[in-house]
């Protein structure tokens, strides 16, 4: 059966914490898990790789809706929702580069206002550098 974990252990492997965990079980993206006779959770290490699935996933903005059709698709057997699992897949992808180019730009920004203050606070150094030029 392999290695298990408690709740607070897949919590710290994965990076959700134990509220989200409940929450998600409770909603049904993540499946009910086994327990112990004491009541305890019990996850196994497929049920941790679809949690980090899911946190990969909930960095991306995507919905809950939508990871639960992306978490659930997989393993059932109608193969012709694939597609529109991929244009999703494509959609996100495509927000994510946005995202990125947005940041390389306010990060480009925030390096010309930096170099602008250290030219006021060292002028010295930037009158040498104008000079090696």
């Amino acid at each position: 059966m392999g290695e298990t974990f408690s709740i607070k252990q897949v919590s710290e492997r994965t990076g959700l914490t134990e509220d989200a965990i409940r929450y998600y079980e409770k909603i049904g993206l993540l499946p009910s898990p086994k327990r112990k006779d004491n009541g305890h959770r019990v996850y196994h290490i497929e049920d941790a790789e679809i949690m980090e699935l899911i946190t990969c996933l909930k960095k991306t903005g995507m919905s809950l809706e939508d990871m639960k059709a992306y978490v659930h698709l997989p393993f059932k057997e109608n193969i012709q929702s694939v597609p529109e699992l991929n244009a999703m897949l494509q959609n996100y992808r495509q927000k994510i580069t946005g995202q990125i180019s947005d940041l390389q730009r306010i990060l480009r920004f925030i390096d010309d206002k930096l170099n602008q203050n250290q030219s006021l606070l060292n002028p010295d150094k930037a009158a040498s550098k104008e000079s090696e030029v």
